[in-house]
Order: structure tokens, then sequence, then C-alpha cells
């Protein structure tokens, strides 16, 4: 009797205060073309990044967290596009004005300046009160700020990111970047779980540009981080998308393609946000309950617009069109358990 009476105190107290629940968006590569520099350029000197996402920044804000791969330094003037990317600082601003809350800046641009850049990268980010992981100054700054463990809806979730290389550019003094590296991956967890980290997220910039299938080095990896805890692994650096899979409370999302950039490619022209629901089960372990994705677009400049993300049903645009075509292609034919979070009216739009 008293075992039934604490039960049900237990779900009364439940009901009353709310299940541990929390819904985390994660999208892929925000780049920083020459093109979008130059449309953004204004006659004042300034750089205005605020119409970029628009559109959908309610998709972003109604998590409870969202991450969001930085893709380029932002180490002041002057800025340049691709092969050294360099972006104004204002680009940040619009992806915080977004919804986003970690930046990721481990990837195969972020030397790209140099140390310097990095560390202006870190300087601009801290300046903002904007969380990130991946890169750090020194060690010492590395030791301080890992293990990341976010508290989000009394969930403490830990994340973690790494890169397969820096384009053949090497640090040159104390600046450390978080390269792929099994046994420091392997350190990296234990000293999550020591901090009492619930659940991991692994963001790992890997795999071969503009290929739509995971090359097995990615597979390999996956499962070496799964086969560690890591619950959820996210990848990025490919500029298309891969497949999804979603098993036995493991996530693997091998690329979420690019966010924004200046790309032009069929495949390139747009990536998918990735909204992934966690909670509490009754033995007071988190679980991965969902994870759906959305489709992004990416609106060239022009026509008195700026460079913009939209949703590709709403562009009422052929490219757009090619492109959500091509994606859904292959997630219908590859995802496990990962469906399209597709809003009521283009249900019925659809139908």
């Amino acid at each position: 009797m008293n075992a039934m009476l604490t039960v049900l105190l237990f779900s009364l107290l439940s009901l009353l205060m709310g299940r541990d629940e929390a819904e985390i968006v994660f999208a892929g590569d925000a780049m920083m073309h020459q093109g979008q520099i130059d449309a953004a350029h204004q006659p004042d000197g300034s750089y205005d990044f605020s119409e970029y996402f628009r559109a959908i920044s309610p998709y972003v804000i109604s998590a409870d967290y969202a991450v969001v791969n930085l893709e380029t330094p932002v180490a002041g003037p002057r800025y340049s596009g691709y092969p050294c990317f360099n972006a104004p600082a204002s680009y940040l601003d619009a992806l915080a004005a977004a919804g986003f809350d970690l930046f990721l800046t481990a990837n195969n641009h972020t030397l790209d300046r140099g140390d310097r850049g990095l560390c202006a990268t870190i300087d601009s980010l801290n300046a903002r009160g904007l969380d990130h992981i991946g890169t750090y100054p020194s060690p010492a700054h590395r030791r301080q700020a890992l293990p990341m463990v976010k508290v989000i809806n009394n969930i403490r979730v830990g994340f973690l990111n790494y890169t397969y290389g820096t384009n053949g550019i090497s640090p040159r003094g104390e600046v450390v970047v978080d390269y792929i590296d099994r046994q420091q991956m392997k350190r990296d967890v234990d000293a999550l779980r020591a901090d009492s980290a619930e659940i991991i997220f692994a963001c790992v910039h890997w795999g071969v540009e503009y290929q739509l299938l995971q090359h097995p080095s990615q597979t390999s990896l996956a499962e070496y981080l799964h086969s560690l805890g890591v619950e959820c692994v996210i990848g990025g650096h490919p500029h298309v998308v891969q497949p999804l899979h979603l098993r036995d409370n493991r996530l693997t999302v091998y690329s979420l393609g690019n966010f924004i950039s200046n790309m032009k490619t069929t495949d390139t022209r747009g990536g998918a946000m990735l909204r992934v629901t966690i909670s509490r089960r009754d033995d007071g372990s988190i679980a991965v309950d969902q994870a759906s994705y959305r489709l992004v677009y990416t609106v060239p400049a022009g026509n008195g617009h700026n460079f913009r993300l939209v949703w590709p049903d709403a562009a009422n645009d052929a490219r757009a069109a090619a492109f959500a075509r091509s994606a859904r292609a292959l997630f219908s034919k590859h995802n496990t358990n990962v469906a399209e979070d597709v809003p009521l009216l283009m249900r019925i739009l659809r139908q």
C-alpha cells in the first residue's frame, strides 16, 4: 500500500511540475561567400544580414536550445569568401537574433585567418554572451570551457564538437582546435559523464563534400561514438544533406547540408534543420523521443532583397522545388525513423 501511495504521489507531482522534456534544433553550415558579403554591404560601410533568417526564425526560437555550425572566422576587416572565409561580426548578431544559442567552431575553415582569426572569433562570440565549442585560445581555456554541460529544462545535456582538419593550416601558437581523435573523444565523453551529463550530442565535421551518402569513415566514427555512450551524433561539412537515423535511442545524422550559402548546384542550395525531442523516462534516464527535419532553401540576393532562407515549398521557385525533390527522395529511401516536420497547412496543400 505504501509503495502504491508513493507511485501515486510521484505521478501527481510529475503532472503538477511538468515532465522534464526539451526540444533542441540543429542547423547545418552557416557559410559566408563573397557574394553574401557584397550583397550585405551598406553605403555607410556596415554589413546588414537582418533579412537572412526572418522566415525560419520562429522555428528556431520555438526550440529550447538551438545549435548552428559557424563555418567562417569572424576576425574583423578585411572580409572575404572562399577559399579563406572571414565574415563581419554582424553575422553573429543575425544568427543570435534568429534564435541560435550554441555556435560550433571546429570546422575546416576555423583557421582561415590563422590563430589571430580564431581568437578574434572567440572574442566576438564572448562579447555577445554566446555559447561556443570546438576551438579555444589555449589549452588552459579548453580545460576551463570543458566539459560543456547545459541544463535545459532540468536535463543535463553535454555537447562536443570536432573537425577532420583545417585545410592544411595548423595552429602556430597555443590555440586549440578539437580535431577528430578517438582517444581524446573518449576522454571528453568520460569527462561529460563525470560532470553528470545525462545525454550527449557530438557534433562532427566530417565526410566527403557533395556526396549524398555517407563515407564508410563516417559510419565507423559514428559507431565508435555510440559505443562510448554518445546518444546523438550530428554531422556537417559535405554541403549536401545525408541520411538521418534514429534507432534504439541512438541518433545519427550524417549531414545537415548547408544552412545558408552562395553555392549554386541543386543539392547545395539548401539543407535541413533537425529538431530533437528528449525527455526523462520513468526510471530517470533521458531518451530521444523523436527527431524530425525541416528543409530550408537559400534564395540569392536580388530584386531589392538580400540573401534569405525560406521553406522551399513556399519559395515558388523551380530551383527550390528541385532541391526539395532531391532531398526528400534521399531521405525517403535512406532515413530511419526521422520524418519531415511538415506544417499542417503544407500537408493540406499537398493533398
